[in-house]
This record gives C-alpha cells, structure tokens and sequence, in this order.
C-alpha cells in the first residue's frame, strides 16, 4: 500500500512539474503584489516592509480593492510574516531608535493616525486622534517623541490658534480682485445672510452658498487638483507627541505655509524640513523652496539653512554624526533635474556647499555607517550615501563617497530598484525586473551577490514571459536613443505577428526592463500575440540633462524621428507583419501618438490616453500647466506660434488612422477637454474615431486607478486593435 501511494505521489509531482508554463492574462494585473516602504532595524539584524495588493471587494462582485500591510523579515529566506492585517492598511512604518517599537500610519475614520506595535507581541495603540490627521511618523533620537505632518485646510487654519496664533489672514495676498487687504475672509457671524438685503447681507449670503456647496469661488492660480477644482488652500505642518497613550500633539510650524521632509537632528533639538523660501509670497507662486531648522521646543521660531533665489533646495539628509548633510538642489523654472549637494553642517550652521557631479536625477538618498577603520592609533568611521536614479533604462542604486565625492554604480540597467533602506554593510532592497515583478532581497556593500528573501510573485514562475532585446539608434542630432523589442510570447516558426509601438509619457519618464509600472501591460500585449517595441526619444529622463533638454521647443518632430526609427528596425524582423503595426501612448505619448498620426500613415490603428492635444488649451485646463512656459513659452508672447506648430490639434485634418481616445472624466493633471476637441473635430471630419471616458478617473488610471477601470483600459486597447490587424480584422463576431 506505501509501495503504491509512494507511486502514485511521484507520478503527480511528475505531472504537475510537467505542466507547460501558461500565459500572462489581463486579470493578473490583481495577482501582482508590489514590496515597498523598506526599514532596517537599527541593529540591522531585521527589517519592515510594506506589501501593496489587490484584493477582491467582499461587498462589490467584480471589484477590488488596494491594500497595504506591513510585514517583517530576518533577512532569511522565507522568513517573512505580516505584522499588520484587516480590512485598514497600515503604512509608512518606522523602527523606533532601539528597535523594539514600531510607529506606522492607519486609517480611523478617513484619516490617517499614528499607532505605535511592540515587536514583543501585542495589539498596536493609537497615539495620535487629532482631527486633521497625522503621517509621515518621525522618531526622535531618544525614543520619546514623535514628529509627524498634518493637512490643515484655509478654513481650519482661520479658526486655529496654535498653528495661526490671532487668527489672522495670511500675510501673502489672496489676490481677490477689488480688495487691498485679506480682510474679507474675516466675515461677521452677526450680519444676517439675505439675498435682499443690504451689501453686507447679500455677501453673507454668498458665503454660505460657498460653505452650502452651491458655488466654488476662485481666486487662486493652482486651483486644479489631481480629480476636482480646489478653490481652497491646504497646508502641511509638523508636530511633535510624546511616546505616551492620551500625550497631546503641539505644533513645531506656523503660518500660511506648508513644511515637509522633516529630519532630526541626532542631538534631538530639532529637525530640518523644506518649506517655501519666500514666506510673503502667495504659494502658488512662490517656486522656490528651502530647507529651514525647525525647534522641538514649539516656539515656531525658524532657521534658514540652504536657500537661494530660482533655486529649490529639498530632501535633507542628516549623516549620522549630525557633521554632515546631503540634500537634493534644481533650478526652479525651466526644464532640469536635481543634483546632490553636500554641506559641513555645524548645529543648525551649513558651509563648504558643494554640488557633486553626476548627470542623473537622483532620488532617496540614504546615509550609511560604514565599517571602521583604522589610521595609525586612530579608528576611522567612514559614511556613505546610497541613493537611486532612473538610468539608460533601469533604476540602479549607486553609492557616493562624501569625502571623495566619487560616485559608484551598484546594480545594473536591466532591473529597477524601487525601494531600499542600509545599516552597516547591509543593503535591504525591492527591486523589478523581466522574471518578476516584485521582490525583497539583501545584499552587502557592494551589492554583488544577492539574496532573495520573498517569494511573493512567485507565481510568475509559471507563466511564459517575453525578454526585451535592447538596441540603439544614432538620432539626426548624434544622441544614442535606447529602445527594446519584445517578441509575442509563443512565436511560431513562419508566421507573422502584429507590432505594437508602445511610448511613454512625462516626457521626462523612462522606461527599461526594469519598469514596474509597465511588466503587466507590456508582458500581456505579447501574450496576446504582438511584438512590442518602446524606446526613450530625445527628451526622456535618465540620459543626462543635455538629453532631456533636447524636445524643447520640439515635442513633436525630433521626438517622432526617434520612436519610429525604433519601429522601423523592429519591423525588420521576421515575426513582424509589417502591414499591421499599431500604436499607443498616454499623457504626453497619448500627445506624441496624436502627433504621430497626424504626420504618418503606417499604422492601421492607434489608441490616444489622456493625453494632451492643444498646447494653449492645456494651458488653462491642466494642473501639468507650467510644461508650457518650461518648455515653449506663454501664448502672448512673442514666440506663441510655435504652441500651434507643436500641437497635434492643428493637424487633426490628416489623421486618417482610426483612434481610440480615451481619457478619465476626473483627469485634471492634463484636463478632458482637448480629448474632447479631437473627438469632435474628427467625428466632423468623418473620420473612424471612437471615444471612451472613464468615469471618475484620474490621470493616475493606468497605475492605480480602479482596477476594474484598469482592466478595462487594458482590454479596450487589445480589442480596438483586433479590429484592424487582428487575424480576422474588422470583423466584430471573432473570439
């Protein structure tokens, strides 16, 4: 009898490992489980992560929902568990100084707070209730506070003492067309509101119309939110709270004036954050940013650190002497990128600012302690700063040196590292890449030999997945463009494939191998039976500032060279039917996809995402707005006909390739109103064209939208093109 089971066991092992690898499906967009939000333990013996999933909604059949929840490793394989569950994700989690508490963030109510876990076991506590809200934790050195930031609305900020001491307007003119002075907001409970009556009455009746919703009142220039119009300013402040159940939160900022990227100082007196370099300055005007010293004592009493006029100063990092700090600085205006700076930081005094040579944008910098060494009869403690930055198609953590300022690249081009965290000669990191969408590894200093710790896309492993074959082309003004082609996943010897040109947005994005945002769509467009071919024309991010100025003046025509000269030279393979080539983009590749078709006949189909079609309407309507004075400049200056020369608009009466347009009805990053001018012009011209909204969306869809939206964008793009190069065109009853 064991004789047969121990039989029967290996024939079905043998079968299920016989099993051939499944393709990539539209609904695995929901299995896919992103790490992020990495700590080291201070000892760095442990470490936190955040895991993002998709889960089904219990109470919505074909819904889900986003989730986040906090788990913990000790840096073994497989020795990962959830600290966090439920039905309310938990976020932003932070290792108290001695590494044995954890602060992190949850929703009560609708807004975030502050709940402190033991890592002995037991439930977490709530230590913040606060009304506004509380993110964004902040240990102090000594374990006994924490900082955090809190949202405050216009009308919040008129009614509360401690952050608007008097109660005061805001010294920065609210610019309200008649009035010399803020005065106005302060409006008199006692007036009577009346339609009918005097002055006084008729504008207490307009203002409850506001506070009743009935009307929105506009004053501000940046009065376009990410999903709706937001007449009203919010402010971020920072506050500090005492480690202790019922401990009442003060606030370390004042003022009509927002402060983020708060960092102790290691003697705990206080902590540098970034906040508008000119307080007097309406905000949304005001580009220019600082980094200022913040007391713990409360009195609000601000130093400025690092500031400068057209310069913005941002993301302070303290090293963990406190004798050093790295930051990030830009330009203010125009377009460019920014660099790491470093400065002798004496107290709350910084000198010998020097800015390091390194033509990427770096991002999440990191300091590290490295081993000690020994000079002499003296023991040496070095420092380093890890950091990362999107490059030649991947996003590699590097390692700077502060003493040499030599900077050293890490992992390579092919993956990309999403999160990390160091102690020590420990390096914790998330990273993308073609085999999986997602995973945790450790490594050490160096980063050659990596280990991975999670096994939560393992599934992959199961499906066929398609490799990206890199290429380069030397583009009409000598820059080395980048570009990728990804065979269908089941090639069969002799036949012929459609090619989908794939293009990305920003136009300062980038994408590579090692593109999370991208794995699922591009990996199930070659499931379903296209070549994919996506490049990083003149003006992507990753290639330097020389390349990513090179589309001034020019989102049209030498960014249009690039991409085709990619699709060109993947046509030339022999899988590719070059009779059915098809194109997509969104944002401002839903731009170039216009412009292209506007300007080329090859493709039989083409699907336009919320993009951008007329320069001077974008202008008014999109949140994105100053890409136009960055980029071109202003429609009454007197270089405005290159808006018109550069807009896909002006050229809607040569589109002739049938379009998809698609946009979200809540988009107002780009705003919906120009995909309906393309819509409509071509529908005059009787041209095929067709037009989806999505309802409620915002410009954020395609990453972390609805997910049934999302499926649906992604189906809709498969479908359209089945229509005109699929192996039946056109024809409405195929499979």
């Amino acid at each position: 009898m064991q004789l047969k089971f121990l039989l029967l066991f290996a024939i079905t092992a043998q079968t299920v490992c016989a099993q051939p690898k499944s393709k990539i499906t539209v609904t695995d967009l929901t299995r896919i489980k992103q790490v992020g939000g990495i700590e080291l333990a201070p000892d760095g013996q442990r470490a936190i992560y955040t895991l993002n999933t998709i889960e089904a909604n219990p109470d919505q059949k074909e819904e889900y929902e986003y989730k986040t929840h906090i788990y913990l490793t000790g840096l073994k394989v497989g020795d990962n568990k959830a600290l966090t569950r439920g039905s309310e994700s938990a976020r932003q989690a932070v290792w108290s100084p001695d590494g044995q508490r954890i602060a992190f963030v949850r929703s009560v109510k609708g807004k975030g707070q502050i709940f402190i876990m033991s890592m002995d076991g037991g439930e977490a506590w709530q230590l913040t209730t606060g009304s506004y809200g509380a993110s964004t934790p902040l240990w102090s050195p000594d374990g006994k506070r924490i900082a955090f930031t809190s949202s405050i609305t216009m009308a919040q900020m008129l009614t509360d003492s401690l952050v608007n001491p008097g109660k005061n307007g805001p010294l920065w003119s609210l610019e309200k067309p008649g009035f010399t002075t803020n005065n106005f907001i302060k409006s008199d409970k006692k007036i009577k509101a009346n339609p009918d009556g005097s002055l006084a009455e008729i504008r207490a009746y307009l203002d409850k119309d506001v506070e009743d919703k009935k009307a929105k009142v506009i004053n501000r220039l940046n009065f376009q939110g990410e999903s709706t119009t937001e007449p009203d300013m919010t402010f971020t402040h920072l506050y500090s709270v005492d480690v202790n159940e019922g401990a009442t939160p003060k606030p370390l900022t004042r003022g009509f004036t927002s402060f983020q990227a708060g960092n102790w100082l290691p003697n705990g007196q206080g902590l540098l954050a970034v906040t508008d370099r000119d307080s007097l300055k309406h905000p949304d005007r005001e580009q220019d940013n600082a980094i200022v010293f913040i007391p713990a004592d409360g009195s609000g009493i601000q130093k400025t650190i690092l500031a400068e006029a057209g310069k913005s100063y941002r993301s302070p990092e303290i090293s963990p002497d406190g004798k050093q700090l790295a930051f990030l600085v830009a330009p203010s205006e125009g377009v460019n990128f920014a660099q790491i700076g470093l400065a002798t930081l004496m107290g709350t005094t910084v000198s010998g600012v020097e800015i390091v040579t390194f033509d990427r944008a770096a991002g999440n910098l990191t300091w590290a302690t490295m081993p000690a060494t020994t000079k002499g009869k003296k023991t040496i403690t070095g420092y380093a700063v890890y950091f990362t930055a999107s490059a030649n198609g991947g996003t590699p953590l590097y390692k700077l040196d502060p003493t040499t300022r030599q900077v050293t690249q890490l992992t390579d081009f092919t993956m990309g590292v999403t999160s990390f965290d160091v102690v020590g000669n420990r390096v914790v990191f998330a990273k993308t890449e073609v085999a999986n969408p997602s995973e945790l590894y450790v490594t050490d200093a160096t980063a050659k030999t990596q280990t991975k710790l999670s096994s939560h896309n393992d599934w992959v492993a199961q499906r066929q997945l398609s490799v990206p074959e890199k290429r380069t082309y030397k583009n009409s003004i000598g820059e080395t463009i980048d570009y990728w082609i990804m065979k269908p996943t089941a090639v069969t010897a002799g036949r012929k494939y459609p090619l989908l040109l794939n293009m990305h947005g920003g136009p300062t994005a980038m994408w590579g191998p090692g593109e999370q945002s991208m794995w699922h769509e591009f990996q199930y467009m070659c499931s379903q039976g296209y070549g994919v071919v996506y490049a990083n024309p003149r003006g992507s991010g990753g290639y330097g500032l020389n390349f990513q100025r090179a589309n001034i003046k020019d989102w049209g025509t030498g960014p249009t060279e690039d991409v085709l000269a990619a699709v060109t030279d993947a046509a030339k393979e022999n899988w590719v039917d070059t009779s059915r080539q098809v194109i997509t983009g969104g944002s401002y590749a839903g731009y170039l996809t216009a412009w292209i078709v506007g300007h080329d006949n090859r493709f039989k189909a083409a699907f336009a995402q919320r993009g951008v079609y007329d320069l001077t309407t974008f202008l008014g309507e999109g949140n994105a707005w100053r890409l136009i004075p960055n980029y071109f400049d202003y429609p009454w200056s007197a270089d405005a006909k290159v808006l018109d020369a550069n807009s896909p608009y002006t050229f809607v009466q040569n589109i002739r390739t049938p379009l998809l347009i698609k946009h979200g009805e809540n988009d107002l990053r780009t705003g919906p109103i120009q995909s309906e001018m393309m819509y409509k012009s071509l529908k005059i011209l009787g041209r095929p064209v067709e037009y989806v909204r999505m309802p409620g969306a915002t410009h954020e869809l395609s990453r972390s939208g609805n997910v049934r939206q999302r499926i649906d964008r992604l189906l809709r793009i498969y479908e359209f093109f089945e229509r005109y190069v699929g192996t039946n065109p056109q024809s409405l009853t195929q499979k």
